[in-house]
């Protein structure tokens, strides 16, 4: 994706793409893919495949920030490499825990798991957060900002496809995370000593949940990275 990036705004540049035309077809396409990997992943059942599915959608929004050819988007898209980064590997990461801890894949099998792994699960919430774009993460800023570009490029359609596929995004993990917490699971669906998985899993998992809530509240490096970046593409 950063290649991307680099080729629409090292060799094609902002005058050229603008001039014809080709930022709008690049959100055209960034929209259809962010769409796409957004429905494939509510149908998941195997949980990193949904989260890969995901990523394929997340990874279009950089795409489409840059296409966008406004300063707030491009803003956003770059935002949103390092946003999107620590609140994916957090969910990756506790995907992991829960297989090494209890063996399981699917989603299906995971109802009641938040009261066997309480710390893994409410990581997942807040990685789950930060996709959606939602305080108390540092994704808010990202999807904020994405937003604001699409509204200075006068991009109505494009401002659509964010909030749908951020309510898309709720879609496919807020049930995860419900029925973790508040339904109960059957009585062999776990091990009776199925615990939080061993601490060389749950610390990382737990150390980049906590970044993915501090750059809600101190994204200032990454903001003047973006500022640098925009104003050397745009001299704005």
């Amino acid at each position: 994706v950063f290649s991307i990036v680099r080729v629409l705004t090292g060799i094609f540049g902002v005058e050229i793409l603008s001039s014809f035309h080709l930022g709008t077809v690049v959100c055209y396409i960034a929209s259809f893919t962010i769409l796409a990997g957004s429905l494939i992943a509510l149908s998941q059942d195997n949980l990193k495949r949904l989260l890969a599915f995901s990523t394929i959608s997340q990874l279009s929004y950089i795409i489409l920030g840059t296409a966008l050819l406004s300063p707030k988007g491009m803003t956003g898209g770059i935002l949103h490499i390092a946003m999107h980064a620590f609140g994916k590997i957090t969910l990756f990461f506790c995907a992991g825990t829960i297989f090494v801890a209890t063996g399981k894949k699917n989603i299906s099998e995971m109802i009641g798991i938040g009261r066997k792994m309480p710390i893994t699960m409410a990581a997942f919430f807040i990685g789950a957060l930060s996709i959606i774009g939602v305080p108390p993460c540092g994704g808010f800023w990202s999807k904020w900002y994405l937003v604001l570009g699409s509204l200075e490029a006068h991009q109505q359609g494009v401002l659509l496809v964010l909030l749908f596929s951020s309510f898309l995004n709720a879609c496919y993990f807020i049930p995860i995370v419900y029925k973790a917490f508040f339904c109960k699971a059957e009585e062999s669906m776990f091990d009776p000593g199925i615990q939080e998985g061993p601490i060389l899993c749950v610390v990382p998992l737990a150390v980049t949940a906590l970044i993915s809530i501090l750059l809600l509240l101190y994204p200032q490096p990454f903001f003047a990275l973006a500022a640098m970046m925009v104003k050397s593409l745009t001299g704005v």
